[in-house]
């Protein structure tokens, strides 16, 4: 066997056929890695891989082709290993994401799993070829019949498509032959696993089938019994009936095992709160998915699948638009667009558009990048709001230069079924009854006396409040009384740490700070939060009648300088001098008041003015708005305080218009011409030989 093998790599590389395939593929492969990666910056090559499979459809039959049929023709019957040249590129393919792993956060797994997929098809592809070459003694036929069975194979999608768009049963039927759209699921973040035993499976029953078909020639059929061409008929029917049963089995394997995230970030992977979220869920959900399952959503699908398998009191129905017309409108003013999702609970019932999903940063009207993916979290949110009675309302004060409440907060709140509400105090008498809590964020200008007492009115009620102050050199005298009523004051200056540990980078004022436990922090006590720019609390921790609880703190290395805005600007020196005060410091804290009675007024002060900001957020992808949803959860005193944030994707990498190019040279011409030259070289000196 050793000794075929390496007849086959010589003859492969001792012809030109091996060397163009070689530089055709690599060429191919060349132009979607120049494109996606150095240039769009995609940062797996899974996009260039999936271009480079429609390469199959030409080169496959050229290389299977006179495998066995020539040998069937001139009678030799040799057991032939198939085209080894095809494991070279998908080799050099595999030392790209190492390279690349230089430059930034690229996607291993995504390029990897891709990989894999790539080379099973391959494969796959090579044994079917191989097993028609041996049917024939003709290298043309049996080249233009294995390109009709892959280029349908690959085709297979928009034929089920073109048959019916709801689908029946020849669609199912047909669907099995769809070879293409099983390398897709590979390239998609995920380890599919019944992709995997599809290729290997078929890969398997080719390759068994040409070894009957060669021993079926060396024997005569008997003239008794059975007879041997019946019995490898039966053996031939009950191999390919196991392939179905194994294919079947494992796309009906448990989603946690069907589908591996190989993400960097685990996209596609609940998260710890979600699963202990759903194991104590006790109200019967049903989700519907408005759309034809074979147009569905893959990512979005998994993740319903996951936690379907978590829980058994959700179900998750697809159907179809172009069926059931008016399915929506049970539960719906207007329609919902495709991939939308419907969840139902007991009491009532929430859409998720499908646009919710994802996120998305816009260039221009018609141009946008997806850059998140938020699937676990929305549902998570609806399911939250069909299990509960009531909306809780913040309302979030203005008129005094506050900073917006930014988008991805208000989503974090809208995703916590909070409702968040504007106030603007001089054109209410009071702050809502309906108000569970109400926010000021970072004011510039100061308050009136009236704005004031009604904010102080509202807190003595047992009202409750998240005061970010603003690093100003201004004096506001009235916003301090909010403050005051707390028994909470500012620290003049801003905090610097000494611990590079806990700040960002070289810049000492830009700190992570610790995260203390406690029923608001719960979810990222164990992370990284990003607080610039913050300052000092001062309080007395001995007060009767205020209850404090430190949530970020600072370092023991830390220290307090008494810089303004402008001096913090132009200063280079920032180590710590004599006069100075050191940490640690408190930069955020609970504060629980006794009102009267049993009401308590809790407050929450963080003195970081950009915390709740998105740049803030974007060092530590999602903490912030954890942190956020955490302290409105807990002042909004909902049972679950659980706030799945956004799950971005790995930042796109950039290279150089110089390093692109070449790159691109090498890949696109370099590298091809090299390879043709090599092979052409080789064939004209063995033809001259």
């Amino acid at each position: 066997m050793a000794a075929i093998y390496k007849r086959e790599v010589r003859a492969f590389f001792h012809s030109f056929i091996g060397w163009l395939y070689l530089a055709a593929t690599l060429l191919l492969m060349g132009i979607y890695f120049t494109y996606f990666v150095m240039l769009y910056g995609e940062s797996s090559i899974a996009y260039a891989l999936q271009g480079s499979i429609f390469l199959f459809q030409f080169a496959i039959p050229i290389l299977t082709m006179r495998s066995l049929a020539e040998d069937r023709k001139l009678k030799t019957d040799q057991l032939i290993l198939t085209a080894p040249v095809y494991a070279v590129p998908a080799f050099v393919m595999g030392i790209v994401p190492l390279v690349l792993s230089f430059f930034g956060d690229f996607q291993m797994g995504v390029s990897y799993t891709a990989l894999l997929g790539f080379f099973l098809y391959g494969a796959f592809a090579l044994a079917a070829g191989l097993f028609i070459s041996s049917l024939t003694e003709s290298p043309v036929i049996a080249a233009v019949l294995t390109f009709i069975v892959l280029f349908l194979g690959y085709l297979m999608t928009g034929i089920c498509s073109m048959i019916s768009q709801p689908g029946n049963l020849l669609t199912r039927m047909l669907s099995f032959f769809d070879m293409a759209g099983r390398f897709d699921a590979m390239t998609e973040g995920s380890l599919y696993v019944p992709s995997v035993v599809y290729y290997v499976s078929l890969a398997l029953f080719f390759l068994f089938c040409t070894t009957q078909s060669i021993q079926k020639r060396r024997y005569s059929v008997s003239g008794r019994g059975i007879g041997i061409s019946a019995y490898r008929a039966g053996i031939l029917i009950l191999t390919a009936l196991l392939t179905v049963v194994v294919n079947v089995l494992a796309d009906r394997l448990p989603e946690s095992v069907r589908s591996l995230d190989v993400t960097s970030n685990k996209l596609y992977t609940l998260t710890e709160e979600t699963k202990a979220y759903l194991s104590e869920l006790s109200e019967d959900i049903h989700i519907y998915v408005m759309v034809n399952e074979e147009y569905k959503d893959a990512n979005l699908d998994k993740t319903l699948r996951r936690m379907e398998a978590l829980s058994e009191h959700i179900a998750v129905t697809y159907v179809d638009p172009l069926v059931n017309p008016q399915f929506y409108s049970n539960y719906a003013e207007t329609e919902p667009g495709s991939n939308s999702l419907i969840v139902v609970g007991p009491n009532r019932s929430r859409v998720v558009e499908y646009y919710e999903i994802y996120g998305y940063e816009y260039y221009s009207y018609y141009e946008y990048q997806i850059t998140g993916y938020d699937g676990e979290g929305q549902i998570v949110s609806a399911l939250e709001y069909v299990t509960t009675d009531a909306m809780p309302r913040l309302y979030v004060v203005s008129g005094h230069d506050e900073l917006e409440l930014e988008a991805q907060f208000r989503q974090a709140i809208q995703k916590k079924n909070i409702e968040c509400l504007p106030l603007l105090l001089l054109s209410e008498e009071s702050v809502p009854e309906d108000a569970q809590a109400v926010i000021i964020n970072a004011p510039l200008n100061d308050y009136s006396d009236d704005d004031v007492d009604k904010i102080i009115d509202y807190l003595e009620k047992g009202g409750n409040a998240v005061i970010i102050p603003a690093w100003t050199d201004a004096e506001l005298p009235n916003f301090q009384r909010i403050l005051d009523y707390y028994g909470i004051s500012l620290l003049n200056g801003v905090i610097l740490e000494g611990n590079p540990d806990y700040y960002y980078g070289q810049i000492p004022y830009l700190l992570f700070p610790k995260v203390d436990y406690d029923e608001m922090t719960e979810n990222i006590s164990d992370s990284i939060v990003f607080a610039p720019y913050a300052q000092g609390l001062i309080y007395d921790d001995a007060a009767q009648d205020i209850f404090y609880v430190p949530l970020l703190e600072t370092s023991e290395a830390s220290y307090n300088k008494s810089y303004d805005q402008k001096e913090l600007e132009t200063e280079t020196d920032f180590r710590k001098k004599e006069g100075d005060t050191e940490g640690p410091f408190v930069i955020a804290v609970r504060a629980e008041k006794t009102v009267g009675g049993n009401r308590i007024s809790k407050g929450v002060i963080v003195a970081a003015e950009l915390f709740f900001t998105e740049d803030a957020d974007s060092i530590v992808p999602g903490n912030n708005i954890k942190t956020f949803g955490g302290i409105a959860g807990g002042l909004t005193e909902q049972e679950s305080t659980i706030l799945i944030p956004m799950k971005s994707y790995s930042a796109r990498m950039t290279f150089s218009t110089r390093s692109a190019a070449v790159v691109g040279l090498l890949s696109v011409v370099i590298i091809p011409v090299f390879l043709l030259l090599t092979g052409f070289a080789i064939w004209f000196r063995r033809r001259k030989a």
